[in-house]
């Protein structure tokens, strides 16, 4: 007789559920409907979407795109190769070294977001769909299945938190919250970038040149944006365009790029940025290009104060004042109580001099203050600047400043023989007045960076980083906290001066209104500080960024009227919510507000 014996089955563990996206579709539907709807969205730009030319920008065209229809071209054409890319496709891998469905979904977002927003456009101005030809729905179509199949591809899902089965109604809604938006989080989370080869050093130097190229082309587009409409789908397309640039590991890797040849990159953006007004049909932007010089300038001035020794100024904006009104009373203006007219040289140690006396005079009692305290007597500071200047007027003082009149009909510069008021022919193109003030604001702009970095990089650029991080400690290991901090004070103070000279004789009048803590029009204290911490506080590039935008982006919100500085507002607090380390953190304030991300190897002085 036979025994027949059974073993227990070891109970099965069991298995995660396989990752799934945020519309439950399968994996290679979802990819090929993504890369599928970007490619259409090409097509599409090339069909007329309504017939009449009433809508800005002459949509009716067949075969040629205008106006929104190219910036749906340039999104089309970012969802195709990121689509490309994620399929493992021969030659794409450089441009995903983090990886290519984050950045799939956010340039089809990019797509839908710009195509949708054309077409609802027509449909409103023009009264309804019936004025849209077959190419507006076909973008609309077409966008719609992209973001749908990339929303749809799959992703790492965060294990929720458990639910406590005693919370209300209301406590249960928050947890669901919470989880919700961190799986949208998970959703366009990217992974670490693969590291790429070395390429030979020309190969880089051209990268580096394209780089530029292109940003100085988007820059251009930006601020020439001839209506309304144009302007907000451009904002649009950029957004979401270049986040997904930086979800694919593209932005780093050019960054690394860049960082190895940093006198390369340098020489290039300041020749980029030379090359503007010469691709400019007339005077008209390169007198928003100056003003936005002059604004970075300043802020850079500022970012050492802020970015580097950590000293929160809020009148920052009063040592610019400064240096406006000593320049201006000392070039030539009939306004000025002083009869002298010096060359431009004179007037800018004057004007930069100035600013650094009062510098030293404002920071030597207050500087011992810390944080809060600082902060309220710096904006003190601001505010006495311009009530004195407006009291100055020969009732309330003495006739110094002539009082709110400002000091008016300040001359135009001249330096070996060039007018700066008069119109140039240069390579056959007329430069004309703010043209010549934008090369001579541009060249200032350099010698301020050249200070910044050769300071960020010295000894005292070291101790000002120790300052920064911990007062206490490093007055510990024998560095005199007073005497750093007073010397960051009077350099950030000087280049406020240097800039305020120029600016004096670009808008002709110097007013105490300019210099306000917090106006409509930059640059201000307030302005000046959102555009440090904006743009990236302890790097050069961060603040010249973030200026550009803070003037650019009001300037072309105009149209919306009241509701302009709502609409601002709202802008730089989701750019703050999304982004609190600025649009071009250095890696150690990057790493503070976030945690997860892996340690650099290397950190510089300034920890960039």
């Amino acid at each position: 007789m036979t025994t027949q014996t059974t073993t227990a089955e070891t109970p099965r563990t069991p298995e995660p559920d396989a990752p799934s996206g945020l519309i439950g579709l399968p994996a290679n539907l979802a990819r090929a409907l993504a890369t599928g709807g970007g490619a259409l969205t090409i097509v599409s730009a090339f069909l007329s979407w309504t017939w009449t030319s009433a809508f800005p920008g002459d949509l009716t065209v067949y075969g040629y795109p205008g106006g929104l229809q190219w910036l749906v071209l340039v999104a089309g054409v970012l969802t195709t190769l990121f689509g490309l890319a994620s399929y493992g496709v021969k030659g794409l891998g450089w441009l995903v070294p983090a990886g290519a469905d984050s950045s799939l979904k956010l340039s089809a977002l990019a797509a839908f977001g710009t195509a949708w927003y054309t077409v609802l456009a027509i449909s409103y101005q023009l009264g309804g769909l019936a004025n849209l030809e077959p190419g507006g729905f076909v973008a609309a179509l077409a966008t719609l299945v992209a973001v749908v199949g990339a929303l749809s591809l799959p992703f790492e899902r965060p294990a929720p938190d458990p639910v406590d089965p005693d919370d209300d109604e209301w406590e249960k809604f928050k947890h669901q919250a919470v989880a919700s938006a961190n799986t949208w989080k998970a959703a366009f989370a990217t992974g670490p970038s693969a590291s790429a080869r070395k390429l030979p050093s020309y190969v880089e130097i051209l990268i580096i040149v394209a780089a530029l190229a292109v940003g100085l082309f988007v820059f251009t587009y930006g601020i020439g944006t001839e209506y309304d409409e144009l302007f907000i789908g451009f904002l649009i397309t950029a957004g979401f365009g270049f986040a997904a640039l930086a979800k694919s590991g593209l932005m780093a890797r050019i960054s690394v790029i860049t960082s190895r040849h940093r006198n390369v990159t340098m020489a290039g953006a300041f020749a980029a940025a030379a090359a503007f007004p010469f691709t400019q049909a007339d005077d008209q932007y390169a007198t928003i290009g100056v003003y936005i010089l002059i604004f970075a300038t300043v802020a850079l001035g500022l970012n050492i104060v802020v970015g580097l020794a950590g000293l929160l100024d809020l009148g920052y904006v009063a040592f610019l004042g400064v240096g406006a009104y000593a320049a201006a009373m000392v070039s030539g203006s009939p306004s000025s109580p002083f009869d002298l007219h010096l060359p431009f040289f004179g007037a800018v140690l004057v004007g930069a001099a100035a600013s650094m006396v009062f510098g030293v005079l404002i920071g030597a009692p207050t500087l011992r203050l810390r944080g809060d305290y600082l902060a309220i007597v710096t904006l003190g500071f601001g505010e006495i600047f311009r009530i004195t200047v407006n009291n100055l007027d020969g009732i309330s003082g003495p006739d110094v400043t002539n009082g709110s009149n400002g000091i008016s009909s300040i001359p135009n510069l001249k330096m070996f023989g060039f007018d700066f008021g008069l119109p140039h022919d240069v390579f056959g193109v007329t430069i004309g007045r703010f043209a010549n003030y934008f090369f001579l604001m541009l060249l200032i702009t350099f010698v301020v960076v050249i200070v910044f970095r050769r300071s960020g990089d010295s000894r005292i650029g070291r101790a000002w980083v120790a300052i920064r991080e911990d007062e206490t400690a490093a007055l510990a290991m024998g560095i005199n906290g007073f005497r750093v901090k007073l010397i960051a004070f009077a350099l950030g103070a000087t280049l406020a001066g240097l800039a305020g000279t120029v600016q004096a004789h670009v808008t002709y009048t110097v007013t105490p209104e300019q210099y306000q803590f917090a106006h409509v029009v930059p640059p201000n204290s307030a302005f000046l500080l959102a555009a440090v911490v904006l743009g990236g506080m302890g790097t050069i590039s961060g603040p010249l960024v973030g200026a550009a935008l803070l003037y650019l982006i009001p300037a072309k919100l105009q149209f919306l009227g009241n509701y302009q500085l709502l609409a601002f507002g709202l802008a730089l607090v989701l750019l703050m919510r999304f982004r609190p380390e600025g649009l071009i953190p250095n890696r150690r304030r990057q790493l503070e507000f976030h945690e997860a991300a892996e340690a650099p190897a290397v950190l510089s002085k300034t920890g960039a």
